[in-house]
């Protein structure tokens, strides 16, 4: 079975994180704020395709976080999203983010397939067993209080899925959640796409590390990072898995730190606080992706870059934290920018060739 080209690839991997939301991943009430049109997230792929860049990675939302704002109300949806923007680009990998409670794993499995067919195996599954209770009432669905159930559900999904990519024929299936009748798989894809996770609980890192290439962390604390990053690495290889560690982050570059610092506090001062306090909140509630220890650090990242490992500062400084995530095991970040079409070009151009000179960059 031939393999996916992100899999494939030795260097610090970079992608683009959340384009397809209102507001991207800043909490903000500036009008120039991004919006998340078609027309936008179409140059923003092309501008990405064109300089290297591996993967787009979008989050998938059914409700908002309310404020003024409302804050990732309006989303375009994620499969719909990807295959659009695979058929307009030839080399970046783009994922598909999909919740297993609302999505029926042999519909995903067949729509998975037909974008690998018509992308030359350039699409990638994000798997979301759920955490944001407001999105379950919205859709008349429970989210279980126990962790042991949501990724219980979520691995007899993705066993359904794995197994519709690989069997010919028709099959039976009579599990715990799912009974299905004479199911097949065609098209089935030339090869498994990456599969992303998120996790924070016990519960989930044995899911990301049993199932994902890549499971997603934040990066709070660099020292705290690399122990984190080995411990990870380590459950997978008990399981005879080799499971890359990634993260997530926001930039703010510009010619001088001052400048990039201001920044900053620009977005800081104009948060939307009601919807930050809603996005902080729901994951304490209800996920585990965030040391409850460092709220005050969380509540400022969360609202500036949703969280993300801040890369803030001069083309070679923000270089530098690329470098420093690159030396704790991290095997690649996300990148969200403010306005991603307006910023990434000066990043394309300034920060790029200094990773590339570094070695940690093609």
């Amino acid at each position: 079975m031939s393999q996916n080209s992100l899999l494939a690839k030795d260097h610090f991997l970079l992608g683009t994180f959340a384009t397809n939301c209102g507001g991207g991943m800043t909490v903000s009430k500036l009008p120039e704020r991004w919006q998340a049109t078609w027309e936008n997230n179409l140059t923003l792929a092309r501008l990405l395709d064109d300089a290297g860049i591996d993967f787009m990675l979008p989050i998938a939302r059914w409700v908002g976080y309310r404020g003024e704002t409302d804050f990732h109300g309006y989303v375009l949806e994620t499969v719909t999203w990807a295959t659009a923007l695979l058929a307009h680009t030839k080399n970046i990998n783009i994922f598909a983010t999909v919740h297993t409670v609302a999505n029926h794993p042999v519909v995903l499995a067949k729509q998975i397939a037909t974008m690998a067919q018509m992308s030359g195996n350039r699409v990638g599954l994000n798997i979301v067993a759920g955490w944001n209770k407001p999105e379950y009432d919205a859709l008349g669905l429970d989210l279980p209080n126990d962790h042991e159930t949501r990724y219980g559900y979520a691995q007899e999904w993705f066993d359904i899925v794995r197994k519709l990519w690989d069997h010919e024929g028709r099959f039976d299936w009579e599990g715990k959640y799912f009974t299905l009748n004479q199911v097949h798989g065609d098209p089935r894809p030339d090869c498994h796409p990456p599969i992303f996770n998120a996790a924070g609980s016990g519960q989930g890192r044995d899911f990301a590390s049993s199932n994902a290439n890549f499971l997603f962390t934040p990066a709070m604390e660099l020292e705290r990072s690399r122990k984190e990053v080995v411990e990870l690495k380590q459950m997978a290889a008990d399981k005879g898995r080799n499971v890359d560690v990634m993260t997530f982050s926001h930039v703010i570059c510009r010619p001088t730190q001052a400048e990039a610092e201001a920044e900053w506090q620009r977005m800081l001062d104009n948060a939307d606080t009601d919807a930050v306090d809603n996005l902080v909140n729901l994951q304490f509630a209800h996920a585990h992706s965030f040391p409850h220890e460092l709220l005050e650090q969380i509540r400022e990242r969360m609202t500036v870059g949703h969280g993300g490992f801040p890369l803030v500062g001069t083309p070679e400084q923000v270089a530098d934290k690329i470098c420093a995530l690159h030396e704790a095991g991290f095997r690649g970040t996300t990148l969200s920018f403010f306005d991603y079409v307006k910023e990434f070009p000066y990043f394309r151009d300034e920060v790029l060739p200094i990773l590339k000179a570094r070695g940690i960059r093609q």
